[in-house]
């Protein structure tokens, strides 16, 4: 990690532990804390002449004062930087996941993201840290497709993906790999006094390989698909693949043809629909059939 991300990573650490509900935090308290943090980001221990100068360095940059009570042997936050303090909370999510997809940190073994600016979500820093101490993590899960039924959950967290600005957590359910979507998590809890042995020869670039998006649901086959559509979407096509897979069989002025093998999941349907002004199904059959009984309920809608 360069020393300009770490300096910055330990400034917010502070910060974090700062404005905790402890009003007053010991020297040493506050030394570990810090120490035990910038570890889990691969930085290195502080002691007391680093955090005195990162002190100065939180009022320079962010005009925070942070102050020392005798009487109550601790440091503190002056209460009228209460609201910039807030400010830089959340700037902790970033540079974890900075860190996690610098290719110099091990962290990039865990996420996997597809781009540098992800939406932020203040379960993300505590799932990171869960998958690199291998320790299971308890959750409730809303189900949104269920009428936002929730169910609570103890899983072993593998990975965390990005998808379309979203974050997934990919973890073991009772021996099963499967998907939550980070935004339906609530009360996430990790379970520190337990530990799990992490399978290392999972191969993540391929458990998506045969899916579009996220949703790697292994119970639907891996079909051959084929569609045309005109000339005019072939040439966004032809930009942006639907999906890794895709071998085009017909480019002309008159249409725009691929071929494509792949899960057909309610993701990739999805996505057939929002070119569907000038999609045509060739195959498979009943993926054609799909097509167009939602069409035909779409036109009963608007009637």
């Amino acid at each position: 990690m360069g020393k300009k991300r770490e300096g910055m990573q330990r400034l917010l650490v502070i910060i974090n532990k700062l404005k905790g509900p402890q009003q007053y935090v010991p020297r040493k308290e506050l030394e570990n804390y810090v120490t035990h943090r910038m570890e889990e980001r691969d930085g290195t221990p502080v002691d007391i002449r680093t955090l005195q100068r990162d002190f100065k360095d939180i009022e320079d940059l962010f005009g925070i004062r942070i102050c020392f009570d005798k009487k109550q042997n601790g440091y503190y936050i002056n209460e009228e930087d209460d609201l910039k303090k807030e400010q830089y909370e959340r700037l902790l999510l970033n540079f974890d996941l900075l860190n996690a997809l610098d290719k110099t940190s091990n962290l990039h073994t865990y996420v996997l993201a597809e781009h540098h600016r992800p939406n932020d979500s203040e379960c993300l820093p505590a799932l990171i840290k869960a998958i690199k101490f291998f320790h299971p993590v308890e959750f409730s899960y809303i189900y949104v497709r269920e009428g936002d039924k929730v169910r609570k959950k103890k899983v072993l967290p593998y990975y965390l993906k990005e998808d379309q600005q979203r974050w997934y957590l990919l973890a073991y359910d009772n021996n099963i790999l499967k998907t939550f979507n980070i935004d339906c998590i609530r009360n996430l809890k990790i379970l520190y006094e337990e530990t799990f042995k992490r399978n290392m020869n999972i191969d993540a670039n391929n458990l998506f390989k045969d899916s579009y998006g996220i949703w790697n649901q292994t119970d639907i086959p891996v079909e051959n698909i084929e569609l045309s559509y005109s000339a005019l979407d072939g040439s966004f096509l032809k930009s942006i693949p639907l999906h890794h897979s895709q071998e085009i069989i017909t480019d002309n002025e008159m249409e725009f043809r691929i071929r494509l093998r792949l899960r057909i999941t309610n993701d990739f349907v999805m996505a057939l629909l929002s070119r569907s002004s000038s999609l045509t199904v060739i195959e498979p059959s009943h993926l054609r059939e799909r097509i167009r009984r939602i069409y035909e309920e779409a036109i009963k809608r608007h009637l």
